[in-house]
């Protein structure tokens, strides 16, 4: 797999701050993305469900706000 220079850097730059190889700091950072990925998702289903399950219209048009802000940013 080839990066563009300036992540190859940054990414040289941490495995040797760290004392690790390029290699095995890649792994650890692709860990880390996948586990961020995987909770942001987490955090998204749980706010969908408090949306779908809110009685009071005012916190449901909060949550849904936060909804759309989760998948449109902002």
């Amino acid at each position: 797999m080839s990066l563009p220079a300036p992540v190859a850097q940054q990414v040289r730059a941490l495995a040797k701050a760290r004392k690790l190889s390029a290699t095995r700091m890649l792994a650890e950072l692709v860990e880390l993305g996948l586990e961020a990925e995987a909770q942001k998702q987490r955090e998204f289903f749980a706010l969908a469900e408090r949306f779908r399950s809110e009685k009071d219209p005012r916190e449901a048009q909060r949550l849904g706000d936060d909804l759309g802000r989760m998948v449109f940013g902002g």
